[in-house]
């Protein structure tokens, strides 16, 4: 996913059992179909080349069991490790909080809520039957990466639709094409797990 043409749209599969996406980029050329295996103890997501799944791009992995505090590894066609997003446990509870890790095992981004009431309404709201259905449309938080100088370079937003299944990633500043990857792959591991969150 390197040279990727922003802004990047995650389009969620509401129809099948598994938890899968669809990521295109702004010409609306499929970069990566996302999946999720499901009723694994250690989660493992495969990023295929395109819907087809013929060919499997990157693979995911998560170094713990289900667990509060997880680090999730990025592995190449080669099953190369190139770096890494980790889950801070008790800073996500308010407001998410992730690292971006490469492959020297050095912070390179960290991943924020731009505004942490709208996840906090969004899940309220979300307990209310009926009202359920239409906290894709109400609330529609926005997620930042930042670099170590804490400048923002590329930002996630929730868009408007039914059972919150579209995400749009957008740069916003200078990044290095070498991270490209390392950020992309990061957001699909994110929002896999804060979509399931609420």
């Amino acid at each position: 996913m390197q040279d990727i043409q922003f802004p990047v749209n995650f389009d969620f599969n509401i129809s099948t059992f598994a938890n899968d996406f669809t990521a295109k980029d702004s010409n609306g050329t499929t970069i990566a179909y996302v999946r999720q295996k499901m009723f694994k103890l250690k989660e493992e997501i495969s990023v295929f080349d395109n819907e087809s799944k013929t060919k499997v791009n990157y693979k995911i992995k998560a170094d713990k069991w289900l667990d509060f505090s997880t680090a999730y590894s990025f592995y190449d066609n080669r099953n190369r490790e190139f770096g890494k997003v980790v889950r801070k446990g008790w800073k996500s509870i308010w407001n998410a909080h992730y690292e971006i890790i490469n492959e020297h095992q050095k912070q390179q981004y960290i991943i924020n809520e731009k505004n942490p009431w709208i996840k906090v309404l969004d899940s309220l709201v979300g307990e209310i039957p009926v009202l359920s259905f239409f906290t894709g449309y109400l609330f529609n938080p926005t997620y930042l990466v930042k670099d170590s100088q804490g400048k923002t370079v590329v930002e996630l937003r929730k868009l408007k639709s039914f059972f919150g299944k579209k995400f749009e990633v957008s740069k916003t500043g200078i990044l290095d094409t070498d991270d490209d990857d390392r950020i992309m792959l990061s957001l699909m591991m994110f929002v896999l797990l804060e979509r399931r969150r609420g």
